[in-house]
């Protein structure tokens, strides 16, 4: 229990993820406005304006916020499920190439551990084309250096990665090494990889409006700005201070939104893809250490 309370008051006080960085400069800003107007105030200027509250109801801003942040989230997820189904159907499709495509040729196993690299190689070259990054080393270790070659080419190399792995298959389909429920099983496998591609580039590729982020903002600092002419004449000097607490409250949400839409780079608060990619790796590294029975079978009749 009290590392529990430990972690929570670390977690409290932790600059690294948070939005504070990104929104201090605004708060310390609408908190300096605040004690100006506390300042004329003091000298019997008349700034006490309380009508001003209901310029911009709360409610409606609130209201916006919340709509802004559940967008934003929406998107995380989304991308967060995509990533989900990745891995998911890497695994299954590995596990169905490894097991089911019949080795006939020395050269055989070699092959398939090509293709299971070239797996890992789509989600790599994936995770790079979300970033805008070019091809790297990364997806160099994945695949032969003819193939690497052509796809630093690509406009979009997780495509030719997919385009590679379909030609594997139905390469192993014409020699008979697998038939054609398996073909088409590790086909629509091949398939769901494509489809969370488009839903990941859909997320990257549709901004949330830029005149519904104009809209939000211009309220936000026009709301923290009217706020001390309202709250003065209670307050006094605490002016300034209240104001800077509720403008990082409010600077804050919307900081979050911003901060998660687009959840595929470096930041603190984006899916951890590099991780991601290195499981797929070591997930394919201990399949291939495996020997189906089928094979066992086979060699120890030889």
């Amino acid at each position: 229990m009290a590392n529990k309370k430990l972690i929570w008051w670390r977690t409290a006080f932790q600059l690294k993820g948070s939005v504070i960085t990104a929104i201090y400069k605004r708060v310390i800003g609408c908190g300096c406005f605040g004690v100006l107007v506390s300042l004329l105030y003091y000298f019997k200027i008349p700034v006490s304006q309380p009508i001003l509250g209901s310029v911009i109801p709360s409610i409606v801003l609130g209201l916006l916020l919340v709509f802004r942040t559940n967008t934003a989230y929406e998107r995380f997820w989304e991308g967060r499920k995509s990533w989900g189904s990745i891995v998911n159907t890497v695994r299954n499709l590995a596990r169905q190439i490894w097991v089911s495509i019949e080795e006939i040729s020395p050269e055989d196993k070699k092959d398939k551990i090509a293709a299971l690299n070239l797996l890992v190689a789509f989600a790599v070259a994936t995770k790079l084309h979300l970033r805008s990054e070019p091809v790297n080393p990364e997806l160099e270790d994945l695949m032969q250096h003819s193939k690497y070659t052509k796809l630093k080419m690509m406009n979009n190399p997780p495509l030719e990665v997919a385009f590679w792995i379909d030609d594997y298959l139905q390469q192993q389909y014409n020699r008979n090494c697998l038939n054609s429920y398996q073909l088409t099983a590790m086909r629509e496998l091949l398939n769901m990889l494509v489809d969370n591609l488009g839903a990941c580039e859909r997320i990257l590729k549709t901004p949330i409006p830029l005149a519904y982020a104009i809209h939000l903002k211009q309220l936000l600092l026009l709301y923290c700005l009217l706020l001390p002419f309202q709250i003065v004449e209670e307050l006094g000097w605490w002016t300034g201070v209240i104001v800077a607490l509720i403008s990082f409250t409010l600077f804050g949400i919307e900081a979050i939104g911003l901060e998660i839409e687009n959840p595929f780079g470096y930041d603190a608060n984006d899916l951890p893809l590099d991780t991601i990619c290195h499981t797929m790796k070591r997930n394919i590294n201990d399949l291939t250490s495996l020997i189906p029975s089928t094979r066992s079978h086979r060699e120890s009749q030889n």
